[in-house]
C-alpha cells in the first residue's frame, strides 16, 4: 500500500483511486437497531479481504449494503470512484460487483455449460432468440472458466447432479464469467470437505489477479489460507483489523469470538 493510501486510512477521506472499494461512515438501522454502525474500511485492488465475527456482528449486512440489496441509513460506499449507495442492484452488478450468497443459486435443470453460458452478460436475452447458435468465443470462454473452477470434465452434467462443493464452484464460475472487479462470497466453503476447501483456497488465490475478493467465513484454517487482511466485526463495528496473526492474537477478538 502506498503512502497516500496509508494516509487515507488514518482519517483522510478516500477520494483517490488507490482503493478499489472505500466504505466510510456506513450505518444501517432496523427499527432503531444499528446492524452496521459508522463502519469504515478500505479494500485494495487484487486483495482478498476476509470479514469474520460472531453471529449477528453485521457481516452479511455489509455485503447486502455493498450490492444494494439493503439501503444504507448513512455513509458512503465508493467503488472505483462511483457512489454505490445511489445505484440500483442491477446497476451495481453492471459496474463490476458480483455477489454469491450462502446457499448455491444455480439452474439445477440446466447443464454446467448452460449455467455458465447464461451468465455471460447479454447472453440470456440472445439465448431466448430463435436460431441462437453458440459461437466459438462463447464456447472458449465457458471452457476456460470451467477449467478454473475444476468442472471442465462436468460440462454436460445437470446442476442437480453435482455435489455440494461443485455447486459452490459453479456459482463462483457464474460470477467469474461476468468478469467482476469485486467478488463477494458469503461462507463459500460451508459444507465442503477438507479437500474441497483446499481447492477453493487455491481458486480464490488465483482469481485475485486482476480483481478483489471479499469473503465472509468462520473456518479459520481457510481464512489463514486466503486472507491478505482480516476485518473482525462485532455489533456492527470493527473490533480489530490487520493480518491474520495480528487478529488472532488480539485479546478483544479472543474474548468475543475466537475464545468461543
Amino acid at each position: 500500500m502506498n503512502a497516500a493510501a496509508a494516509t487515507t486510512i488514518v482519517g483522510v477521506s478516500a477520494t483517490n483511486n488507490d482503493f478499489l472499494l472505500a466504505v466510510e461512515g456506513l450505518t444501517v438501522s432496523f427499527d432503531g437497531f444499528k446492524a452496521v454502525d459508522d463502519l469504515s474500511f478500505y479494500v485494495d485492488r487484487d486483495e482478498i479481504r476476509v470479514i469474520i465475527g460472531p453471529n449477528g456482528a453485521g457481516k452479511t449486512t455489509v455485503l447486502d449494503l455493498i450490492c444494494g440489496k439493503t439501503r444504507a441509513t448513512a455513509g458512503s460506499i465508493r467503488f472505483e470512484g462511483r457512489e454505490l449507495t445511489k445505484m440500483s442492484e442491477h446497476e451495481i452488478v453492471r459496474a463490476g460487483v458480483g455477489r454469491k450468497f450462502q446457499t448455491p443459486s444455480i439452474y439445477e435443470d440446466l447443464t454446467v455449460f448452460e449455467n455458465l453460458e447464461l451468465s455471460i452478460p447479454g447472453t440470456r436475452h440472445v439465448f431466448k432468440a430463435l436460431g441462437f447458435r453458440r459461437d466459438r468465443a462463447v464456447v472458449e470462454r465457458v471452457t476456460r472458466i470451467a477449467e478454473e473452477i475444476f468442472l471442465a470434465d462436468q460440462l454436460t452434467r445437470r446442476g442437480d447432479e453435482l455435489a455440494h462443493g461443485q455447486k459452490q464452484w459453479l456459482e463462483i464460475g457464474m460470477l467469474l464469467i461476468q468478469d467482476p472487479a469485486l467478488l463477494m462470497l458469503d461462507e463459500p466453503v460451508a459444507g465442503m470437505s477438507v479437500a474441497e476447501r483446499t481447492k477453493t483456497a487455491d481458486l480464490l488465490n488465483r482469481i485475485t489477479r486482476g480483481r478483489s475478493v471479499i469473503v465472509i467465513e468462520h473456518d479459520m484454517n481457510f481464512v489463514k489460507d486466503i486472507a491478505h487482511k482480516v476485518t473482525v466485526l462485532h455489533q456492527g463495528r470493527i473490533l480489530s483489523e490487520g493480518d491474520i496473526d495480528k487478529v488472532q492474537s488480539d485479546p478483544k477478538v479472543i474474548e468475543v469470538y475466537l475464545g468461543h
